[in-house]
């Protein structure tokens, strides 16, 4: 402890903070704070993530917060303060303080270039864009304009993004130019994807695709009017929605005119399962994923399961490599993706979005015969089994109604949820179909304008 240790801090959020920090439960002490950080005063906020830093081993972060809880008001702590937060995954903390830094020096580069990070990593990308818009005289085109272009795209505003990116030049370093490229493949999606959709705060799947090139097969109408949007919280799958799912994909390639002749099969025991099915549902032959394959489908069950971080020691890294580039007419298609925590690469085509996931085949919650509720033991029958469950199974939507009764905690199914038929996803792909499967499969790098209820 630092030579405050006597010190606690008084407003009642952080009072709250410090107690749990006391507890030893360091997560529930920054959760406290989290919604409130931009408005609590800065000099006690730096008590709390003193404690917590010490408690959690991060010794820069410990250090630069009991520096600014000697100086709350020193522009230097301020800006140690800010940048160590980010370093250690707490921009929400950085954002008051990098803001209060370019106050007392408005012309500063640096602390604007850390608010911007910061504000972008908290997906308040409306800020960002208007932070740098602010400063548009002072800005250099890389990475400033690039950052404003891409902020403004994330926040929704297509008419300031296509402003802007008209005003960009050619970087003159090539290491800019992936992240040109890449801003370049969004405003063209959005171009060809706002005929045919909305693109406004509710446009899940239009703004997938605009984002990271994915085709979202499926939206969940499970509290969409009230904070999910289309994505799911936590969801227990089922044989039929995977069925569904697959489906879905059938529907997708269709409309963008593939014929692909076989299914990729990727080696982790989900994404076989799936890949089974989905090579009866569409009756081709089923063959171990070759990256120089062409006219195939890879089907994984979840990407964070075949090239998450703890399956990289396993070829995970040198699979991912394989992944992110794809062969003429290859499809990526990943039945369940999260979104709270992308996966390091980014799917051609998604059938749902979840924060939180249980296979139809692992262990999962039930009420038994006397109301409690239990957990099932995993179902381990073979590959070929649970391959034939999802062929065999009912899709838990009805898919010209919009409707159904899956298995999710997201509330009722509420009559917000637009109508998600085979028909408009069939039109939407039809639209975009020539922007589709195009570059590389880099990771999604914000979830966009939707915005969605999650977890903390």
């Amino acid at each position: 402890m630092s030579s405050r240790e006597n010190l606690r801090p008084q407003s009642p959020e952080l009072a709250a903070a410090w107690e749990s920090l006391e507890a030893g439960d360091v997560p529930a002490a920054l959760r406290k704070i989290r919604h409130s950080a931009d408005t609590l005063p800065l000099g006690e906020v730096a008590l709390v993530v003193e404690r917590a830093a010490d408690s959690a081993g991060f010794d820069d972060l410990k250090q630069a917060s009991a520096k600014l809880a000697g100086e709350p008001e020193d522009g230097l702590s301020l800006f140690e303060f800010g940048y160590a937060c980010i370093e250690r995954g707490l921009s929400y903390l950085a954002v008051p303080a990098m803001r209060e830094v370019l106050r007392q020096s408005p012309d500063a580069v640096a602390p604007l270039r850390e608010l911007v990070a910061a504000y972008e990593t908290e997906t308040r990308h409306r800020e960002a864009a208007d932070l740098l818009l602010a400063h548009e005289a002072a800005l250099v085109d890389w990475p400033d304009r690039y950052l404003l272009v891409f902020n403004a795209l994330m926040a929704g505003d297509l008419e300031l993004a296509n402003r802007q990116y008209a005003l960009l030049t050619a970087p003159d370093d090539a290491r800019w130019l992936p992240a040109r490229d890449r801003l370049a493949r969004m405003l063209r999606r959005a171009a060809a994807a706002a005929p045919a959709t909305a693109l406004d705060r509710d446009d899940l799947r239009g703004w997938q695709f605009v984002i990271g090139g994915t085709v979202l097969g499926t939206l969940s109408p499970y509290g969409f009017a009230d904070g999910m949007r289309g994505r799911y919280a936590w969801i227990q799958d089922s044989y039929g929605e995977c069925l569904r799912g697959l489906r879905r994909l059938r529907t997708v390639l269709a409309a963008a005119g593939l014929q692909p002749r076989s299914i990729s099969l990727l080696p982790d025991r989900d994404s076989r399962i799936l890949g089974l099915a989905a090579a009866e549902v569409f009756g081709l032959p089923a063959e171990p994923f070759a990256a120089g394959r062409q006219d195939t489908v890879v089907i994984a069950y979840n990407l964070d399961g075949v090239i998450g971080e703890e399956t990289r020691a396993e070829g995970g890294e040198a699979l991912r490599a394989l992944l992110l580039g794809r062969a003429p007419g290859q499809v990526l298609h990943e039945h369940a993706s999260c979104w709270t925590d992308a996966p390091p690469l980014t799917a051609d085509s998604v059938a749902l979005l979840y924060q939180s996931l249980v296979p139809p085949w692992g262990a999962r919650l039930r009420q038994n015969g006397d109301g409690q509720v239990e957990q099932t033991v995993v179902d381990d029958r073979s590959v070929e089994e649970l391959a034939a469950e999802i062929v065999r199974a009912e899709p838990p939507f009805d898919a010209d109604a919009g409707t159904g009764d899956g298995e999710a905690d997201d509330g009722a199914n509420d009559d917000g949820a637009p109508a998600d038929t085979d028909e408009r996803l069939s039109a939407f792909v039809s639209a975009v179909r020539a922007d589709w499967l195009q570059g590389g499969r880099p990771p999604m790098p914000s979830t966009g304008p939707v915005s969605s209820s999650r977890f903390l």
